[in-house]
């Protein structure tokens, strides 16, 4: 339904309210409501200055001059604003001056000057206005109304968060707001017949950051309507909680329309997200800011036991074996993610002995292990970290060797910090050079005094073989393509030409970064 100011000015909370200027622009659209509470030209253009909306404003009385009160209304009219209401302003003949008014009429920006009534409120304005917005004619619902009051009432509420508080309490509902990687950000709890984990758990079984609209979820018997809000460009989940069942889908769906517009009048800006800001700072190697987040993320540093780097799990596959994990094995995950890449950590949800948390790292190796059945997933891996440093040291080991990891096990999804350990380690040798290196290179030269395709036959074999097929030739011969008894006869060949046994453990240490070192040399080169 449109609404223009003409609509609004027909509202019994504008029945004695004067027109003072651009009564020739009076069917301009009004989309929206908010209170400008500053002089600032340039704060009033950056922040209060919106297409369709309807400024409500106190200033004009003792706090600007003439000069200020022009380019303001100019800027506000640039932004397209539908009308700017005034309040408190006891002989507008006086305090506007001549020229202010002449501005505003030759802008287009109508001026309302409301009665000296100190019992009308920004709030009163508010409601009448957005319900007109928003129902029209037909509105008269009681949720909606006694929310608006309660939740656009500026001159009782100091900020989002009290004003809602109290919308919620008086309406018997529940409200939480999640960031986009499902972690608490803002929690009005009116009554706790079911955690705020249950429900996200629910939430993303349901897959709701695919939906675009209002998603019914019984969490043991606690309906809760979840979907996505916009806030300052950026994506958040919201659910409320129907306490008592009172209300129709419908008029939640309206009441997180409301909700999602006062969010914009008060200008609320979430607070950050602790346990993603707590990842970021693992990740960047910030230590130290680690340390000052944990508290807030609610981490005990030694409940730590895995940080993980995965490509590819972020589906609703992924999503169930994740949910299930933490529900059979009491474990806590936290993960940020960033298009197809995920990043995360794997907590204890509360102190363990040591010999129990040899199991839950055992659990943890399980995971990995069932989310790596999808051939596209790739995931990277320390478990069993101590603390924050060594969390924060196991993502520098993943992050310097992912990339290169893959390439030396073309085979495997899943990396642990032994394949990383390695890799990092031949990531160095190449990068240094010098003799260390070359004394890897030369312990498979003597593959090269062999015929030219022998050699190199043999040497695809022991590759295969070593970082492959872990010395297993019934895989290496599976991988290859080549019977059973070729791989052994190769593998005697390999004996005779390196004059070593090649499963012996003083040899295959050297032997495997040699091989590894080899792989790299193709990428690098």
């Amino acid at each position: 339904m449109k609404v223009t100011v003409n609509d609004c000015l027909a509202l019994e909370i504008f029945k004695n309210a004067r027109i003072v200027a651009g009564t020739k622009k009076l069917e301009r659209r009004v989309r929206t409501v908010s209170v400008l509470e500053t002089t600032q030209v340039e704060q009033v253009r950056n922040h209060f200055a919106h297409d369709s909306e309807m400024v409500l404003s106190g200033f004009f009385n003792t706090r600007a001059d003439e000069h200020q009160q022009i380019e303001i209304i100019r800027t506000l009219s640039e932004a397209g604003t539908a009308a700017l209401v005034l309040f408190y302003v006891r002989s507008p003949e006086l305090e506007l001056k001549s020229d202010v008014l002449a501005t505003a009429d030759r802008v287009g920006l109508p001026i309302i000057v409301m009665p000296d009534d100190l019992d009308i409120k920004y709030a009163d304005v508010i409601k009448q206005v957005m319900e007109n917005i928003l129902f029209g004619d037909n509105f008269g619902n009681r949720l909606i109304s006694n929310t608006i009051f309660h939740l656009l009432n500026f001159e009782k509420h100091s900020n989002f968060q009290s004003a809602v508080r109290e919308a919620a309490i008086n309406n018997d509902f529940q409200l939480i707001l999640l960031s986009e990687d499902f972690n608490p950000i803002l929690s009005i709890e009116t009554r706790h017949k079911a955690t705020i984990q249950d429900a996200i758990n629910l939430g993303r079984e349901r897959d709701v950051e695919r939906s675009a609209v209002y998603t019914m979820i019984d969490v043991n018997g606690v309906l809760t309507y979840w979907g996505p809000v916009m806030i300052s460009g950026e994506k958040y989940f919201m659910f409320i909680v129907d306490n008592e069942d009172s209300y129709s889908a419908g008029e939640i769906t309206k009441l997180a329309e409301i909700i999602e517009l006062a969010m914009g009048m008060w200008k609320y800006t979430p607070e950050r997200d602790a346990r993603a800001e707590f990842i970021k700072a693992l990740r960047r190697g910030n230590k130290s800011l680690a340390y000052t987040l944990k508290e807030e993320a609610g981490i005990e540093s030694d409940n730590l036991l895995s940080v993980f780097f995965a490509r590819g799990i972020e589906n609703e596959e992924g999503y169930k074996i994740l949910m299930n994990f933490e529900k059979d094995e009491d474990l806590g995950i936290m993960k940020i993610t960033e298009g197809e890449e995920t990043y995360g950590m794997i907590l204890n949800r509360k102190g363990q002995a040591e010999e129990m948390k040899s199991a839950k790292r055992a659990s943890c190796i399980s995971l990995f292990n069932k989310l790596k059945e999808e051939k596209t997933v790739r995931i990277f891996h320390v478990t069993g970290v101590d603390g924050i440093e060594g969390a924060a040291d196991a993502y520098r080991l993943i992050s310097e060797s992912w990339g290169f990891v893959q390439n030396v096990f073309p085979y495997k999804r899943v990396f642990t910090k032994y394949e990383l350990a390695l890799v990092s380690n031949c990531i160095n040798i190449q990068l240094q050079g010098g003799y260390v290196k070359k004394n890897y290179i030369e312990l498979l030269e003597p593959f090269k005094e062999a015929k030219e395709n022998k050699g190199r036959q043999l040497l695809e074999t022991l590759e295969t073989f070593v970082l492959d097929a872990g010395m297993n030739s019934a895989k290496t011969s599976e991988f290859m393509g080549i019977h059973t008894n070729t791989v052994q006869y190769r593998l005697k060949k390999i004996n005779e030409v390196l004059d070593v046994e090649i499963t012996g453990n003083r040899v295959i240490p050297g032997l495997t970064i040699a091989l590894a070192l080899k792989r790299l040399e193709r990428v690098v080169h």
